[in-house]
């Protein structure tokens, strides 16, 4: 449905071309004829969105990924040493790996349950979420240090506004979304949510709304940002519906779910809310990464060890690549010069990296127990909107 929609975008822009044309010819000869040229008209100008209130202004209307470009890094985090921060939910550590070596550098002891390292919407904090020890632990990024454990009870995931403004947490057991102070924590408003699992989320382009999945309920929130509330809220077409990762289209669209039940994607209009149609992917489909150029996304089917790889403007699956001797790809992120795809190896203790260009693996790294939602750091991006790393 997906493809047939981008197809009928095209065969309409085409006809308006035409007719375009055709309103135009005579005027055209009419001035040649006087002997004058006719003018040429300008490239229409993009319209400015008028985003969230306090939101860094949208750079290009139609890619909401335009600061990710290769190495285009901050000057907040550009002296920061780049590496892979691996958290390992059974082992309670964060493994630390220098992605030029592929060592692993240190091991930081952390809280119960470590389930993601997530960057801060300011770029200067990376948070280890301690889902089950009911804290976050903050590590310094330019120095590799963790720093004091902040309370925060049932951080299954975390996310921050466009704004700035606040810090979300996914408290999935506890079925709310925790509006928080970005730095301190504290508690600023509590959502209570009837569906159950709430664990990963993104925003629209104009951020003035967000898309949660809830894993244990099959269903979808549509949330207003500036509100904090609700608004909207379906269950997936499909029994025993899994969604996981959240990621919205470059031109903010579409947003795709991945779902480890339906092993594949759901493509959502966001602003309808409308139900989705499935785009099988591979068995167990979990993260979803978009590559520095906005040309594509990076789709890992944790239930077969493979990659399935989703060309925006075509609107289709064009590659899929698989691990040697099998894995079970999970959570991860994009090198800064999108050269390399990191994945946690889940149910496998180590992590992947693998080649963009070509799918090839490029290396095999043993980890802790458990591994999860690993945060490539730095990486592009003018701020950062959460999990392991969604930069705008």
């Amino acid at each position: 449905m997906h493809r047939h929609l981008v197809k009928s975008a095209l065969v309409a822009g085409a006809a308006l071309a035409v007719l375009s044309a055709c309103g135009t010819g005579s005027g055209e000869r009419t001035s040649e004829a006087r002997g004058t040229k006719a003018a040429v008209p300008a490239p229409p100008e993009k319209k400015p969105i008028k985003g969230l209130p306090g939101m860094p202004p949208v750079l290009d209307p139609e890619d909401v990924y335009a600061a990710d470009r290769p190495n285009k890094l901050s000057p907040v985090v550009k002296d920061f040493p780049s590496r892979v921060y691996v958290p390992n939910t059974e082992s309670d550590t964060v493994t630390v790996i220098d992605p030029k070596t592929y060592e692993v550098t240190e091991t930081i002891r952390v809280g119960r349950q470590p389930q993601h390292v997530v960057p801060s919407w300011d770029l200067k904090t990376l948070w280890v979420n301690n889902n089950r020890g009911h804290t976050l632990t903050p590590i310094d990024p330019k120095t590799g240090r963790a720093g004091k454990d902040v309370e925060v009870h049932d951080p299954y995931n975390l996310y921050f506004t466009p704004n700035g403004r606040y810090a979300v947490v996914m408290a999935s057991l506890d079925r709310e979304l925790v509006f928080r102070d970005p730095h301190t924590m504290k508690v600023k408003k509590t959502v209570p949510v009837s569906c159950y699992g709430v664990n990963h989320a993104d925003f629209s382009l104009d951020g003035r709304y967000f898309i949660v999945s809830c894993e244990f309920s099959g269903e979808l929130l549509k949330v207003d940002t500036e509100k904090m509330e609700v608004v909207g809220q379906q269950r997936l077409p499909f029994e025993g519906a899994m969604p996981q990762d959240v990621k919205v289209s470059p031109d903010g669209k579409w947003f795709y779910i991945a779902d480890m039940m339906a092993h594949g994607v759901w493509v959502l209009d966001g602003d309808r809310f409308t139900e989705p149609t499935l785009m099988p992917t591979g068995k167990g489909c979990h993260g979803l990464y978009v590559s520095r150029d906005s040309r594509e996304m990076y789709v890992t089917n944790r239930g077969e060890g493979t990659i399935s790889v989703f060309d925006f403007t075509q609107g289709k699956l064009t590659k899929k690549w698989k691990l040697p001797e099998g894995g079970s790809p999970d959570m991860g992120g994009v090198s800064a010069d999108g050269k390399v795809l990191w994945l946690s190896g889940r149910y496998d203790a180590e992590v992947y990296a693998v080649d963009t260009r070509t799918g090839i693996q490029l290396a095999r790294i043993p980890v802790g127990s458990g591994p999860h939602g690993l945060a490539v750091y730095p990486q592009p991006g003018r701020y950062s909107l959460g999990h392991t790393g969604i930069f705008r």
